[in-house]
């Protein structure tokens, strides 16, 4: 599999935490496969982008530098 490739269609998720100063944080999925990293710049959406802790997301999950990790992340 090479970087970024995307690995699965559409998947949902829970965010399990989001460090905002730091800008990344992870998803729990909901097909219970690995806890997916997401980078802020990987969040669809317009202005500051952050996740809640909690919050319901829906998310690609591609083969990044150090493992799974989530593109095209948007809040439910």
């Amino acid at each position: 599999m090479n970087k970024g490739q995307i690995m699965s269609n559409t998947n949902t998720g829970t965010v399990k935490w989001f460090n905002e100063e730091k800008g990344f944080g992870f998803i729990s999925q909901d097909n219970g496969g690995a806890d997916v990293f997401v980078h802020f710049r990987a969040i669809a959406s317009e202005g500051f982008k952050t996740l809640k802790e909690g919050q319901k997301v829906s998310f690609e999950v591609e083969n990044g530098q150090k493992g799974l990790q989530a593109a095209n992340v948007v809040a439910q």
